[in-house]
């Protein structure tokens, strides 16, 4: 099922009704209502949603963004966080983000579980990156760097992942009375929670409630493909029985993510043998991508991969394929 996140317009408007003609105007008319969305686009999301104008396949938390955070930040507020606050805030946030997407008959919520606060960023996965940038991954410097990031991660990973955990354990429960999904989403930092080893843990973990499962991010993982974390076509294989959906969009070389299908290096032929046609295939743009270059994407995606087209032209409510399994 191809559909469309409000990621791409969102900044754009602040009338929701306008925001989600705009992506209709594409020819896309299954949408995910993404982070960062204001509480004063609602009446307009509203409008649309109950007019029949498209269908909401989910949303991603937080939605809409609390209203003390003026800018576009869905990690905000952490589940692993240090602070009790932060941690409460998120889980009451995500709470509020769970009813609106069972008003929207979402079929699953996007999460960002949190990170390493004791890993930061440019020290690990940004020095990582801009190595590459330089070109000298083949350098020895390259992987002892990276030699000493995947021990630090594994060192102080485990009690930010048990914070994860238990932060499931209270959502899991309301999950199934709205019949939403929750979809724990790989991230492109090394730092973020869970790493690919936890994120199997977590999985397994849960391997005996349908309301948890994967979210494979196509930019994120190729980030980590490029820095030699993991191999992209085998993590996707590895985590196929915990699909539920996924965010599809290109990466420039080395870590520019959130670019137009086929205008980067994702070999999508090998990779979306592993996603069925019917689950959600979102498509999660740079608000900088141009139309005409996503109209032109969108015809060659028709052409190629035809099977995944639900999410192409009005298709009424009724008619709305089955929530997988």
């Amino acid at each position: 099922m191809l559909a469309f996140s409000t990621c791409w317009n969102n900044s754009r408007h602040s009338d929701g009704e306008s925001m989600i003609e705009e992506i209709l105007s594409l020819g896309v008319n299954h949408i995910e209502l993404s982070h960062g969305m204001t509480i004063a686009k609602l009446p307009g999301i509203r409008r649309a949603f109950e007019g029949g104008a498209f269908h909401c396949c989910g949303v991603h938390n937080y939605f809409p963004s609390p209203t003390e955070v003026i800018i576009d930040a869905p990690d905000a507020y952490e589940f692993t966080s240090h602070r009790p606050h932060d941690r409460t805030r998120a889980l009451e946030m995500t709470f509020r983000s769970l009813e609106f997407a069972a008003e929207f008959k979402a079929r699953y919520m996007v999460l960002h579980m949190g990170s390493v606060p004791l890993m930061p960023h440019r020290k690990w996965t940004g020095r990582l990156v801009q190595m590459l940038k330089e070109g000298r991954q083949l350098d020895p410097k390259y992987d002892k760097l990276k030699s000493k990031c995947v021990k630090k991660r594994s060192k102080t990973g485990g009690l930010y992942f048990n914070r994860a955990l238990e932060t499931l354990e209270k959502l899991v429960e309301k999950a199934a009375e709205y019949r939403v999904k929750l979809a724990i989403e790989s991230r492109s930092r090394y730092e973020d929670v869970p790493a690919e080893q936890e994120m199997v843990a977590l999985q397994h973990h849960f391997s005996d409630n349908e309301w948890i499962g994967y979210w494979h991010d196509f930019g994120h993982v190729q980030l980590k493909h490029n820095l030699r974390l993991l191999e992209h076509e085998h993590w996707l294989g590895e985590m196929e029985p915990y699909l539920i959906g996924a965010h599809v969009h290109d990466v420039a070389w080395p870590q520019r993510d959130h670019q137009v299908p086929f205008t980067g290096t994702l070999d999508y032929d090998d990779l979306l043998k592993h996603l069925r046609p019917e689950m959600p295939h979102v498509w999660e743009l740079s608000p900088g991508r141009k139309e005409e270059e996503i109209r032109l994407a969108l015809q060659c995606w028709k052409e190629k991969f035809p099977d995944t087209l639900t999410g192409i032209g009005k298709t009424p409510h009724h008619e709305l394929p089955a929530n997988p399994s």
